[in-house]
């Protein structure tokens, strides 16, 4: 867990550890995904007022939306050193190093001149089995925005 969490976010986690829940049951008692559960509970995204009352219920925390920034409060994205550090997220940005100009030639070629968008994005995790070891299937599922013309 980085050391940048708020101590409201790292109780969010305690909280989660000790009901022994997984992202993928909470995200299912909140109506949202499990990565972006995830993503909130490390403040890289932000849980409505609805949102944190569920979560409060579900991981038996008093005063959650007290102990929470109030709505003047917007997650600032990106945690951790560049590079990273963490092997699972070192990974992740090496992938992009090594494909990352293949990938944009590709996306280019398939759309035109522009970016996937990260805002509107979904993510999904899943396990593959395979005998020579379970695979990871990581699917970013990102809207097209072409660059502008003026």
């Amino acid at each position: 867990m980085p050391s940048e969490l708020s101590p409201i976010h790292s109780k969010l986690f305690e909280a989660k550890a000790a009901k022994g829940l997984t992202f993928d049951e909470i995200a299912k008692a909140l109506g949202k995904d499990e990565v972006w559960v995830a993503a909130a509970f490390y403040g890289q995204a932000k849980f409505t007022p609805e949102e944190l009352a569920q979560l409060a219920d579900l991981l038996g925390i008093q005063g959650l939306q007290a102990s929470l920034p109030d709505d003047s409060w917007w997650p600032n994205r990106g945690l951790g050193p560049s590079p990273p550090t963490d092997p699972v997220i070192y990974r992740l940005y090496e992938s992009v190093l090594v494909y990352g100009h293949a990938i944009k030639a590709v996306i280019h070629e398939k759309f035109g001149d522009g970016i996937m968008s990260m805002i509107d994005c979904k993510i999904n995790i899943t396990r593959k089995p395979d005998p020579k070891g379970d695979r990871v299937v990581l699917t970013f599922d990102g809207k097209f925005l072409p660059y502008a013309k003026w």
